[in-house]
């Protein structure tokens, strides 16, 4: 089933650079994963410095692989340098289907 995932960051100011230099080496990364489909980073104009990214994967199984993997791990140890804040995700599946 189709996993959306959000992901939620607010990094400090004055390193957009920086931090989206990391950001594109991960989605680079990412979109050579199994199960990659797309994703989209968003920001808030009168907030500039709080970003989202939401994320495609074909199935959750694959996203949380590549989450808990040693490779975005060191990505994510870079990108937490510039963060104000933990990271926040939020992990949603396509589809009206009630699992219980």
């Amino acid at each position: 089933m189709i996993a959306n995932i959000i992901i939620k960051r607010t990094f400090v100011k004055d390193k957009q650079k920086q931090i989206i230099s990391l950001l594109n080496e991960i989605r680079s990364k990412a979109m050579n994963q199994p199960g990659y489909i797309s994703g989209e980073t968003l920001f808030k104009e009168n907030a500039p410095n709080q970003m989202t990214v939401i994320a495609t994967w074909q199935t959750q199984e694959n996203w949380i692989a590549w989450k808990n993997s040693e490779e975005r791990k060191r990505y994510e140890a870079m990108l937490e340098i510039y963060q104000e804040a933990p990271t926040e995700y939020d992990e949603y599946l396509l589809g009206t289907t009630f699992h219980s």
